[in-house]
């Protein structure tokens, strides 16, 4: 892309989370001109389900821009509202995949910025499933979107580390950072005409990023002890792994939030719950998964000394 723009362009941000927050906020500091902003309709939420404006709502009202919330973005009048703004490029973030009818409106094109070092990771939960796959590198992405998820060419990438201590929320914090200082340089780029895109490779190796499902979220106790804790710091602090606590006839389901491994040698049964004054360790191949905080029915998040101090576990009681 060699066309150069001597005016300001005129961006249309898209984003519904927190995620898309940092980056329309950094587009904002570096003095680039938004003309507009989509996120998601406000959703009823909480106990009293009240209607909640989205992050990027709530925060582009702060700035005084203008916000469309379409239901439908093959509609109409929204695409008659979008066209009005006369965007020149669109810039998309932790949003929804876009019908051609919205993508192809401004001159300069609209990218996405995707959290995977692409074409690695495509798909709706990229962060979680770089953890729980037990990777020690990612990154983010921004390039330009076409009719399919996740596959169009190429702006520019950056990786991000990933610690063995790392959970989601570590991560995602990292690469919204890093990512909102991308969607700005790919901004500059666009502006300058100066863009070098590079096509995506397809290849038989590339792992996926589905959306995560309740079923995702079980613990599987008879895998290795690092897929184990790869799984639930993979899931922490949102949707959060899960597992069965049996207790005789009784079953109940709680959360684990955060663990630690132990490894050594040992004759309990996979599953076991070993449990003294100060800590709850669950039996696994090679070792143990030290419990930190965790979850009950009906009970709030705690930290296990918390939960030590009322939990009565019968002899025998063990997770599925």
């Amino acid at each position: 892309m060699n066309t150069s723009k001597n005016s300001p362009l005129r961006i249309v941000f898209m984003g519904t989370p927190d995620f898309a927050v940092g980056s329309l906020k950094h587009i904002l500091e570096a003095g680039l001109k938004v003309v507009g902003v989509i996120t998601a309709p406000d959703r009823p939420a909480g106990r009293g389900q009240k209607l909640q404006e989205s992050a990027v709502k709530q925060f582009a009202r702060q700035q005084h821009l203008k916000v469309l919330q379409p239901t439908n973005l093959k509609d109409q009048d929204f695409l008659e509202e979008l066209e009005a703004l006369r965007p020149d490029l669109q810039v998309v973030v932790a949003f929804r995949m876009l019908p051609k009818e919205v993508w192809q409106i401004p001159e300069y094109g609209t990218f996405n910025l995707h959290a995977s070092l692409l074409p690695q990771y495509r798909g709706a939960a990229p962060i979680n499933w770089a953890i729980i796959n037990g990777e020690t590198e990612t990154g983010v992405t921004t390039f330009f979107i076409d009719e399919k998820i996740d596959t169009g060419n190429i702006i520019l990438q950056r990786t991000e580390k990933i610690f063995l201590e790392d959970n989601v929320g570590d991560l995602h914090d990292r690469l919204m950072e890093t990512g909102a200082k991308l969607v700005v340089e790919t901004c500059k780029l666009i502006e300058k005409g100066s863009v070098e895109l590079k096509a995506q490779k397809e290849s038989d190796d590339l792992k996926p990023a589905p959306k995560i499902h309740k079923e995702t979220c079980e613990i599987n106790w008879n895998i290795p002890i690092k897929a184990i804790y790869d799984h639930i710091r993979g899931l922490s602090p949102y949707p959060g792994a899960w597992t069965t606590l049996i207790q005789g006839d009784k079953e109940e389901p709680i959360k684990i939030f955060a663990a630690q491994m132990e490894n050594g040698n040992h004759n309990y049964n996979v599953g076991t719950l070993v449990v003294d004054k100060k800590s709850i360790k669950v039996a696994v191949k090679n070792g143990f998964i030290m419990l930190l905080e965790l979850q009950l029915p009906g009970k709030r998040r705690m930290k296990v000394n918390e939960v030590l101090n009322g939990l009565k576990l019968e002899e025998g009681a063990y997770l599925r």
